[in-house]
C-alpha cells in the first residue's frame, strides 16, 4: 500500500474527505483540522491501495488541492489490518503490476537531468569499459554498464515523448548526448594514455573477443535492444529494480561508446564505424521499445480512468 498525505485549504476539506471516504481502495483515514502551517490548512492522511493510487491522485488534482495545498505519497512496507486487506481487494488488479504514474514521471524527470554526478558516473563507466575491452574481460564490461546511469535519460525521453512534454524530451536528449560524448572523450583519453605508455595487452585484437562483437552489430543487436527497452520501462513502471539491472547489462551503449573511442585511437576506422552503428541502434531501439511499452500502459490506464469516473 501507499501512504497519502494531503494538505488542503479548509474550504476544500469536506470534498477531499468525501472523495477518500467514497473510494473503497482507501483505509486508515485521518483528518487533522488546522494542523498545517505552511501552507496553512487541514492535514488529511490515509493509506491507498497501489492499484488505485494514480486514479485518486488525479481526482485530488481535479479538486484543486495542489493549487493552494500539497500531495505527498510514500511507500508503506507493512499494512496489517482487516480493513487494509479489504482496500487492497477492492482495487482491481495486482499490487505487483500496479503503476503509479506520478512517481514514474517524477523519477524519470529527475534521472533525465544533466548533473555533475551523472557525468562523473559516465566517465568512470568509460574508464572501466576501456579496461574491459583491452583485456577482453566480461566482468569489467558488465561492471561498466551497471555503473553507468545512461538508462535514466533514455527512460525520461520515452516518458517525455509519450506525455508530449517538450522540456523533459529536451532535458533527456541533452543528458544522453552530453553523457555519451563524455564517455567517448574519457575513453579516448584512457586509450591514448594506455597506448602511449605501452600498456596495451599483447593479446588484444580488434577482430577477436568482445571488441569484435561490439563492432559487428547484427539482427541480435536489434532483438536485444528492443527487449531491453521494453523490459527497462516495465521495471520502472512496476518498481522492480532486479529487472532493471538485467536491462543495464543487456544494453551496450557504454561498451559501444568505449569501442568507438578505442578504435579511433588505434585508427581502426571500420571497427569505429561498426561500434558507432551499435551505439546509435541501441539508443534508438531502446527508446522505441520503451515508448511503445508506455503507450500500451497509458492506454490501459486511460480505459481504467474512464471506468473510475463512471462509478
Amino acid at each position: 500500500m501507499l501512504h497519502l498525505r494531503v494538505v488542503c485549504a479548509t474550504d476544500r476539506t469536506e470534498r477531499v474527505v468525501a472523495l477518500l471516504e467514497g473510494d473503497d481502495a482507501t483505509t486508515n483515514l485521518v483528518v487533522l483540522p488546522g494542523a498545517a502551517r505552511r501552507p496553512p490548512g487541514d492535514v488529511i492522511l490515509c493509506d491507498v491501495a497501489r492499484e488505485d493510487a494514480s486514479l485518486i491522485l488525479a481526482d485530488l488534482r481535479r479538486l484543486g488541492v495542489t493549487e493552494d495545498g500539497s500531495i505527498a505519497l510514500e511507500n508503506v512496507e507493512l499494512a496489517e489490518s482487516h480493513d487494509a486487506r479489504r482496500a487492497i481487494l477492492a482495487a482491481p488488479g495486482e499490487q505487483a503490476d500496479a503503476v503509479v504514474w506520478e512517481t514514474v514521471e517524477a523519477r524519470t524527470a529527475e534521472d533525465a537531468r544533466l548533473s555533475w554526478s551523472y557525468l562523473a558516473f559516465m566517465a568512470l563507466a568509460a574508464a572501466i569499459a576501456i579496461s574491459g575491452l583491452l583485456t577482453d574481460n566480461a566482468i569489467l564490461l558488465v561492471g561498466a554498464v551497471v555503473v553507468s546511469p545512461d538508462f535514466g535519460p533514455l527512460a525520461g525521453l520515452c516518458v517525455g515523448l509519450t506525455q508530449r512534454r517538450s522540456r523533459l524530451v529536451r532535458d533527456a536528449l541533452v543528458a544522453t548526448v552530453v553523457g555519451l560524448l563524455v564517455t567517448v572523450g574519457v575513453a579516448t583519453v584512457v586509450a591514448e594514455a594506455v597506448s602511449a605508455l605501452g600498456l596495451v595487452p599483447d593479446a588484444f585484437d580488434f577482430d577477436v573477443g568482445f571488441s569484435s562483437i561490439i563492432s559487428n552489430p547484427d539482427v541480435f543487436t536489434a532483438i536485444v535492444a528492443l527487449a531491453a527497452g521494453a523490459a527497462g520501462m516495465l521495471s520502472l513502471l512496476t518498481a522492480k529494480s532486479g529487472a532493471l539491472v538485467g536491462v543495464l547489462i543487456s544494453v551496450t551503449t557504454i561498451p559501444a561508446s568505449a569501442q568507438v573511442a578505442l578504435a579511433v585511437s588505434f585508427r581502426e576506422w571500420d571497427s569505429a564505424g561498426g561500434a558507432a552503428i551499435q551505439l546509435v541502434s541501441n539508443v534508438v531501439l531502446v527508446v522505441l521499445a520503451g515508448t511503445a511499452t508506455l503507450v500500451v500502459q497509458r492506454a490501459a490506464y486511460r480505459r481504467r480512468r474512464r471506468r473510475h469516473r463512471g462509478r
